[in-house]
């Protein structure tokens, strides 16, 4: 029996739905099975990585979640035992999607780490040869990747919102904001109905965007500089953060293909809080990493256009043959090996 994909169901449950059905299957062999496999596919799952270094667009952000391991009475044995333990409380699950070539990849990683440091390691990947991508992601610090170069670019969707939240007390100053936003992407919209190249994207933008913009840019200002609205007022702190990263909230005025918005990178996030929702937690970072590794391999296939169990079960049937060519058993290409055989056609 195949269950529904993307269930993330934690295994004691699973358990108990097997028992139901009459098929046991404890909850320790199902993690020796998933470990199993987890080595099996670890090759195609780095290869994932390299080529999702060389996107032209990667967007990143991060949601927290709960690793028992690095937790209450556990971390500080641990902190104790280890006199280099981190000193960082927080716990995330960073999110990374890149674009580029006509393909979209998903990675995850869970830590003590940001999303900023968790895109510094994947862009140590990077090919030397290419240039700095564009990066999307908000304004929070700690999605920055540090050392790495990037052409930085906010989420105007984040800016939107600091509105939309304020919306009910100044419904006039907000409604021309919204407005205003509203009409940009409609425009974004056509260039993509259109299929547009990035370049004729960019010319739709600078002659219909970038009026509309910079009178909101004047706008914003003059609400500020005339005391038309107080600052520290709800909509005054929305317009602060807006004229803030002005610049990098319009980059898409100026940079061939350069996203509007991070929404792409959130969409991916919602798998690991569904993870959260339904399993809470996990024991430690050995099941964390290995849970990171099947959720970027089963998301990549679903941004493909592929069938994860068919992806999965592919993989595992020609592990020697992943293991010495893994750039071949990807998501986006697996079917053209002639030793990859379809259980779902």
């Amino acid at each position: 029996m195949r269950f529904p994909r993307a269930t993330q169901l934690p295994f004691n449950r699973l358990q108990n739905l097997q028992k139901s059905l009459g098929v046991p299957l404890p909850s320790s062999t199902q993690w020796d099975i998933v470990y199993s496999t987890a080595c099996q596919v670890t090759p195609a799952y780095e290869e994932l990585i390299r080529q999702a270094a060389q996107g032209e667009i990667v967007y990143n952000d991060d949601t927290t979640m709960k690793i028992l391991e690095l937790m209450g009475k556990r971390a500080k044995r641990k902190a104790l035992a280890d006199e280099d333990a981190p000193k960082r409380k927080g716990i995330y699950t960073s999110g990374i999607v890149s674009t580029g070539s006509g393909r979209r990849i998903a990675l995850f990683f869970t830590g003590r780490q940001h999303a900023g440091e968790n895109l510094a390691k994947v862009l140590a990947e990077r090919c030397s040869e290419l240039g700095a991508p564009i990066q999307m992601c908000d304004a929070l610090s700690r999605n920055m990747s540090g050392e790495f170069k990037t052409i930085l670019s906010h989420c105007l969707a984040h800016g939107r919102r600091n509105f939309v939240d304020v919306v009910e007390r100044f419904p006039e100053q907000c409604r021309y904001v919204l407005e205003t936003l509203a009409t940009v992407y409609e425009f974004d919209a056509e260039a993509r109905e259109l299929n547009m190249s990035k370049q004729q994207r960019l010319v739709l933008h600078q002659s219909e965007s970038k009026p509309l913009m910079k009178k909101l840019n004047k706008w914003l200002t003059r609400q500020l500089e005339e005391r038309l609205t107080e600052p520290n007022s709800g909509l005054g702190q929305a317009i602060t953060y807006m004229l803030k990263h002005w610049e990098k909230l319009t980059l898409f005025l100026r940079e061939p293909g350069a996203p509007l918005d991070n929404n792409i990178c959130e969409r991916a996030l919602k798998k690991a809080i569904l993870h959260r929702k339904n399993s809470m937690f996990y024991k430690n970072e050995r099941g964390a990493r290995t849970g990171d590794m099947f959720m970027s391999l089963i998301y990549s296939c679903q941004l493909c256009n592929a069938d994860p169990f068919d992806y999965l079960t592919a993989i595992q049937e020609n592990e020697q043959s992943v293991a010495t060519s893994p750039k071949n058993w990807l998501p986006w290409n697996y079917r053209n090996q002639p030793q990859a055989v379809s259980i779902t056609a």
